[in-house]
């Protein structure tokens, strides 16, 4: 196919180890095979990416769970329809705190008793104010004894500026995607207390998204970006040494930018762990769940955000978009479970509700 035969999509992406599909389906030319080329732009933040999709300078948006179901109730910013074509990745995050914190959790003191010895209200730093960051990290905190509304001070912050601030003091910990808690780590100003796949092994992370207004005035053009990501996952999780390749793109400056050794470190994959970061696992990551969607409707009544919410069942099957998740896994021989709704249990046995 010639080039001026593709239909261009513009897709929003951030610098982390999770835009590898989009990264994957451009550089293999799976987009072409779906008669697509994927102009994909970094940005600088979760705002960001929330403001040119919704102002319609891209099409598209590698983006978090949670920003999906806060655009769409309008909590913390502008109120829009949305649209999950597809689930990115399972896991992948972590939970990182400033050395001294993180060895007295190691010793086994209490959370609470380890923030009270700072002798002033403990700051924490998210990406996006109803992201998945945040959700990780106040379900961590609360599950730990530490009410994350009334007892810490949130900020929120871009992923590649957590390490510097962590760093100068300015938070106490954070809650990001890979490679940001790698980098503290190998900077010494900070250490993982706790992967996101431990709070919920195999939760939902990265989603594909866009306007409900793109997905169903232009259903052929959603299955087919769904379709080309889709096999950009499958061909992740395929082979570590796809992975090790994929490692070597994100590393370009004008991608991530960081060195190949420590992008692979994080991309490692183990399929025996529930807690590893999953691309596909057969199609079971990409599944727009609604089950995942009650979970992060559920939080963002538990905190307080919205004080109800619509006919539940109606909202998620809107925003979800099963039946063309159907038709792009069909084009690219992909199985999908009969089921719309799997269990979902988290680390402390609770539902999340």
């Amino acid at each position: 196919m010639n080039d001026t035969d593709l239909t261009v999509l513009r897709v929003a992406y951030m610098p982390l180890i999770d835009c590898a599909p989009l990264l994957a389906a451009s550089r293999l030319g799976l987009d072409r095979e779906q008669g697509l080329h994927l102009q994909l732009q970094r940005q600088a933040s979760w705002a960001a990416v929330r403001d040119r999709l919704l102002s319609g300078e891209v099409d598209a948006a590698h983006a978090l769970a949670g920003l999906v179901y806060g655009i769409e109730l309008g909590v913390a910013g502008p109120r829009a329809p949305m649209a999950l074509l597809m689930t990115l990745n399972h896991n992948g995050q972590a939970i990182t705190l400033a050395p001294q914190l993180a060895d007295a959790l190691a010793a086994g003191r209490a959370l609470p008793e380890v923030l009270a010895g700072l002798g002033r209200r403990a700051v924490f730093a998210q990406t996006f104010p109803t992201g998945t960051h945040a959700l990780w990290l106040y379900y961590w905190l609360a599950a730990s004894g530490v009410d994350p509304m009334r007892d810490i001070d949130v900020l929120t912050i871009p992923p590649p500026q957590m390490p510097e601030a962590l760093a100068e003091g300015l938070v106490d910990g954070y809650c990001s995607g890979e490679p940001w808690a790698a980098v503290a780590e190998a900077r010494g100003v900070g250490r993982r207390v706790i992967r996101s796949g431990e709070i919920w092994p195999g939760h939902p992370e990265k989603v594909l998204a866009c306007r409900r207004d793109f997905a169903a005035l232009q259903p052929e053009l959603a299955e087919r970006l769904t379709a080309c990501v889709l096999a950009a996952c499958r061909w992740l999780d395929a082979d570590p040494a796809n992975r090790a390749r994929c490692a070597q793109w994100l590393a370009e400056p004008d991608v991530i930018g960081l060195p190949v050794a420590q992008l692979e470190a994080c991309l490692q994959y183990d399929a025996a762990d529930p807690a590893a970061l999953a691309f596909h696992r057969g199609g079971t990551v990409n599944m727009p769940w609604l089950s995942d969607g009650e979970w992060f409707l559920s939080q963002v009544l538990r905190w307080g955000w919205c004080g109800s919410l619509p006919e539940q069942e109606a909202l998620l099957r809107d925003i979800h978009r099963l039946d063309s998740y159907r038709h792009a896994a069909a084009r690219v021989g992909v199985a999908v479970p009969a089921e719309v709704r799997r269990t979902v249990r988290l680390f402390d046995q609770g539902s999340g509700d």
